[in-house]
């Protein structure tokens, strides 16, 4: 009997959340004239000046749901032969899920970095802790894949564990003041190239899931 990770449903969705992570902003920007999504991030949109703010951060709380049913599903599917594993796995996307998804679509940023109120701190630690803890997923998965003897996927995701290391990186310099005359100052492209990069062992999953 195949499990949910590999069902067809499941995967579809997870495919098409996963699009709307950046396909959700790029629209909503369109009708938001004041944001620039090269230099801000992508939780401005969520902001209590954003024209937008109540579907993107309904987009949010739907991010946040489905990636913890998300985190459920891997477990389940890999608690018996990889039990460590599939904790520490679900421990990434879950925490990810709840601080970047649902604690991040309740309690709003502020679009200017200087106004800083009780939501504004609620979200930044939760999104801050949510992308660390993810950062882990595509290593996690890539001793998975090469366990599983599944070299591909395995070098995919170390790889995409490199890459997202140093994006998150310059994501993190690009809040500083000292970086805002370089090209660190684009912090909204160095988080969507994180995340991207995050999410690449996710795509390539369904991708596979749904082909074959």
């Amino acid at each position: 009997m195949r499990n949910i990770a590999d069902n067809r449903v499941f995967n579809t969705i997870l495919l098409f959340t996963i699009m709307g992570e950046f396909i959700v902003p790029w629209i909503l920007e369109q009708f938001y004239s004041e944001y620039n999504g090269k230099i801000m991030v992508m939780s401005a949109l969520g902001s209590p000046q954003s024209p937008v703010r109540l579907i993107y951060n309904l987009w949010l709380v739907w991010l946040g749901s489905f990636l913890t049913y998300t985190a459920g599903t891997y477990f389940m599917s890999l608690r018996a032969k990889f039990p460590v594993l599939a904790t520490f796995m679900l421990l990434s996307i879950g925490i990810f899920a709840v601080g970047a998804g649902l604690i991040s679509g309740f309690f709003s940023v502020n679009e200017s970095k200087e106004m800083v109120t009780t939501a504004s701190k609620i979200h930044g630690a939760g999104a801050a802790i949510g992308f660390m803890a993810l950062l882990f997923f595509p290593l996690l998965n890539g001793i998975v894949s090469f366990k599983q003897k599944d070299i591909i996927e395995g070098i995919i995701s170390i790889s995409s564990f490199v890459l997202s290391l140093i994006f998150f990186v310059c994501f993190v310099m690009g809040d500083k003041e000292q970086f805002q005359n370089t090209i660190m100052k684009y912090e909204g492209l160095w988080e969507r190239l994180t995340l991207f990069c995050l999410y690449i062992p996710f795509i390539y999953k369904t991708i596979s899931n749904l082909i074959f």
